[in-house]
């Protein structure tokens, strides 16, 4: 969030960090050409690499959100008052029932005067109907009356298969069990979770200790209480560029972090302290994620900071972790700035095997572009990639690396909108809603704005905020889905651009963790070379789909696939045939693989496949 007087505090997550500065901030803009690589010139290359520069339109993003049927709306406080009221708003994809097709489930958050009365706020989880539509389900899995909800993060907890649904409130978290027939039960007490009533943000499941079981972290951002709230505009921490606004972040209290050991017994125990993770600083926590940044098989723990320095924290694989955010240089800015970090965005966006990050911030600042040079070393390429320039002026929140072309080469999509309604009355250029913005991958590590070239839906002006990622239809098109903090959400879906083969692969532990969360696939086709990661949590408080999907560009089938297992055994799987879903199981390799759905799908969902010619080897 802001600095009221001074500037927005950095709410950006450390991967990916997109910032706002007054720029044409909300404009609508007609609908243009599509950009074609020719118009792009010799700048989508590899330094060293001449790459084929057919003259092959981008994908326009289609705003289809009126034909899913779905009909949600987040709660939405028209002055915005107090800072609780702005920072709710994370999506969730789970495929809960396991039927092969990403659900949707979307967080909701009352007001204070809701609150105040006792009223609550239904947030809603859609069923996927494998036809391009949704039904609302929520009554009947039982998920609708959380808390005043945050975010969501999905993670299977009890190692059952069947994924489960963990919700981060303005009060604590509440964790829901699958129970496997479509409905879920709110287990929050009996896991040892319910003795947390902070206000709590982003959380991701991750095994840290390799024992197999998801562990649990959950961030926290102020100590805020209803009973005792700064007046509106009250005091100099609460203007904004000359006028009233929401107090906060700056000048309230914040509160640490939790970390809960999975005891395999469906319960967990807080290992905060003992741990090195429990923010002794009280910084204002926003979204987490797990990686493995070093690529050493442990998993590290990135935080990010409203305001504050970031957290990195190196894992040992034991259950110990030291921050290095400082020496890595992911802490601050490339100037030693403190920034409103809030989103998390990773990829290795340039094939060298390393994942990135990109975090999104405030208007008077940029998103925070870390590349991974090895060692546990980050350099700030923010301005030389383009994305400092291109990001200014914007509030970014969910933030993604994202195929929508299938080339092989992630672009960057950042959801915007600003905290303060009041910004509206200014006449400076900023406005509270704010058209989203696309990053084409030049393939030389830099990234060209092309946001006005992708269609009108994006340049529409919301107040988005959570937002993630998935192939919602099965087809090989991935669809981004948008929530808002104000009114509907929106469902964009790549229509158009070149034809370009691709490749998804589900993923499914045995003596790992069974959702197989930061297991790792690396696909060689040709002289492509992609790694993807099973992640939980990420974007703005946001979940996307955990299937990991490359683009393939022309090549029509994966020469190789390595999966590396997150005990650190690799199985390879060699000759798949591109434009397949393929499932694999830890030491079972491909058991199932299915082409994509055309025209309108079937509504038993995905049929049996076959393996084809796969073969595969396993230490």
């Amino acid at each position: 969030m802001p600095k009221p007087g001074v500037g927005f505090f950095s709410l950006c997550p450390v991967l990916l960090i997109s910032c706002l500065f007054p720029a044409g901030i909300g404009q609508v803009h007609p609908p243009v050409a599509s950009l074609t690589l020719e118009q792009q010139g010799n700048a989508n290359t590899v330094p060293g690499k001449q790459t084929n520069a057919a003259s092959l339109s981008y994908p326009e993003l289609v705003d289809i959100t009126a034909s899913t049927g779905i009909n949600f709306e987040h709660f939405s406080s028209p002055e915005q008052k107090f800072i609780v009221e702005s920072m709710s708003g994370g999506v969730a994809l789970i495929d809960y029932d396991r039927d092969g097709w990403p659900d949707i489930y979307f967080t909701n958050a009352q007001s204070v005067e809701m609150a105040l009365h006792g009223q609550k706020a239904r947030s809603a989880l859609y069923h996927n109907n494998h036809d391009g539509t949704f039904t609302d389900v929520t009554e009947k899995a039982g998920v609708g009356y959380p808390c005043w909800a945050m975010g969501a993060s999905v993670g299977d907890y009890n190692n059952d298969g069947w994924p489960d649904l963990l919700v981060t409130c303005f009060g604590g978290v509440v964790l829901y069990r699958n129970n496997g027939d479509g409905t879920f039960t709110d287990v929050t007490q009996e896991a040892g979770l319910s003795g947390d009533h902070m206000w709590a943000t982003g959380a991701a499941f991750g095994d840290y200790d390799g024992d197999g079981w998801a562990d649990l972290f959950v961030s926290h951002y102020l100590d805020f209480h209803l009973d005792d709230m700064a007046a509106f505009g009250s005091s100099d921490s609460c203007r904004y560029m000359g006028i009233d606004v929401q107090c906060g972040p700056r000048g309230l209290k914040g509160s640490p972090d939790n970390l809960y050991h999975n005891n395999r017994d469906g319960t967990f125990t807080d290992v905060s302290k003992k741990s090195g993770v429990g923010d002794e600083e009280h910084r204002y926590g926003l979204t987490a994620i797990w990686l493995d940044f070093q690529n050493s098989g442990k998993l590290d723990l990135f935080v990010t900071n409203d305001g504050q320095p970031n957290y990195l924290y190196q894992g040992d694989g034991r259950g110990s972790f030291e921050d290095v955010s400082f020496p890595s240089g992911v802490g601050l800015s490339e100037s030693g700035a403190r920034q409103a970090n809030m989103g998390i965005a990773w990829s290795d966006y340039t094939h060298t095997g390393r994942m990135s990050l990109l975090i999104s911030h405030f208007d008077n600042e940029y998103a925070a572009f870390y590349r991974n040079d090895g060692g546990m070393s980050f350099t700030d390429v923010s301005v030389p990639s383009g994305i400092g320039r291109g990001t200014r002026g914007y509030v970014g929140w969910g933030d993604a690396f994202v195929d929508f072309n299938n080339d092989g080469w992630q672009d960057i999509f950042i959801v915007n909108g600003h905290v303060y309604p009041q910004v509206d009355e200014m006449g400076s250029g900023l406005k509270y809603l704010e058209p989203k913005l696309l990053f084409l991958n030049q393939r030389n590590g830099t990234f060209k704005d092309i946001s006005k070239l992708a269609g009108a839906a994006i340049q529409i002006p919301q107040v988005s905020r959570g937002m993630a990622i998935g192939d919602l239809f099965n087809d090989g098109k991935l669809e981004a889905v948008v929530e808002n903090l104000k009114g509907q959400p929106m469902i964009l879906r790549p229509e158009g651009g070149p034809e370009n083969h691709w490749i998804s692969f589900q993923l499914e532990g045995v003596k790992s963790n069974r959702l197989a969360l930061n297991a790792r696939v690396r696909a060689t086709a040709g002289d492509l070379v992609q790694l993807g990661e099973v992640i939980s949590g990420g974007s703005y408080l946001s979940q996307s789909d955990l299937r990991i999907h490359f683009g393939l560009g022309d090549h029509q089938r994966v020469d190789k696939a390595e999966v590396l297992w997150p005990d650190g055994k690799v199985e390879t799987l060699t000759n798949l045939i591109a434009d397949r879903f393929y499932y694999v199981r830890e030491g079972a390799g491909v058991v199932s693989s299915n082409p994509p759905e055309t025209g309108k799908a079937k509504q038993s969902g995905l049929s049996r496949g076959t393996n084809d010619d796969v073969s595969v080897k396993s230490p």
